[in-house]
C-alpha cells in the first residue's frame, strides 16, 4: 500500500531513550526486587526493541514472553477495535508481571489487554510505556511507568512503524507528510 511521501523530524534521541530506560529499570527493579521471577511481556510489535532493552536493564531473573495485538493496520489513527494476534505461550497465574507497551495513544489496546492478562490471574501486574499521549486518551488507562509523554503527533522509530515501515529508527521521529506538487 503506497503512503503519501514524508519525512522523520528527530524528536527523542537514542542517547535520550537509553538514559530514560536506565531510570525506569531502577524503578521497576525497586517494585518487583522481591521477585523470584519477573514476566515481561511484551506487546508486539512496536515494543521489541524497547523490551530488548528494558530486559537488558533490568538486574532481576526474568522470563520474556509477547502479545501481539492491533489496532491500526497501516493507518495513522486506531481503529479502536483491538484484535489479539498472538497470546501469550507461558502461564502467568500466581507470577509478577510486567507489560511492556511501545506507546499508550488512545488506551484501547492498553486496557483490553491489561484486562486479558488480570484474567489470568498474575501475583502483580504493572505496566510500562515507552511513550504516552495523554491529549489522544479515550479510555481511562495509564501505564504505571512511562518514558516520555509527547504531544499528538504520529511517530516512528525504536521499534514503531508506519505501515511496517521505520522500525529500525534508533530515535523517536515525527512523521511529517509532504504536500502534494501539484
Amino acid at each position: 500500500m503506497p503512503t503519501r511521501p514524508y519525512v522523520i523530524e528527530e524528536m527523542i534521541s537514542a542517547k535520550t531513550i537509553a538514559a530514560r530506560i536506565e531510570a525506569l529499570a531502577k524503578d521497576i527493579h525497586d517494585a518487583f526486587e522481591d521477585t523470584d521471577k519477573l514476566i515481561v511481556v511484551g506487546l508486539l510489535r512496536g515494543s521489541f526493541v524497547f523490551i530488548a532493552d528494558m530486559v537488558r536493564e533490568l538486574d532481576l531473573p526474568v522470563e520474556v514472553d509477547f502479545i501481539e495485538a492491533s489496532s491500526y493496520g497501516n493507518s495513522t489513527e486506531s481503529s479502536r477495535e483491538v484484535r489479539i494476534l498472538k497470546d501469550l505461550r507461558g502461564e502467568i497465574q500466581g507470577r509478577d508481571v510486567l507489560v511492556v507497551e511501545d506507546i499508550v495513544d488512545t488506551g484501547y489496546t492498553l486496557k483490553h489487554v491489561v484486562g486479558l492478562l488480570n484474567a489470568k490471574g498474575p501475583k502483580r501486574l504493572k505496566t510500562v510505556a515507552l511513550l504516552d499521549k495523554p491529549s489522544r486518551r479515550e479510555v481511562d488507562i495509564k501505564a504505571d511507568w512511562t518514558g516520555f509523554e509527547i504531544p499528538d503527533e504520529f511517530v516512528v522509530g525504536y521499534g514503531i512503524d508506519f505501515a511496517q515501515r521505520n522500525r529500525n529508527l534508533p530515535y523517536i521521529g515525527a512523521v511529517r507528510f509532504l504536500e502534494d506538487e501539484a
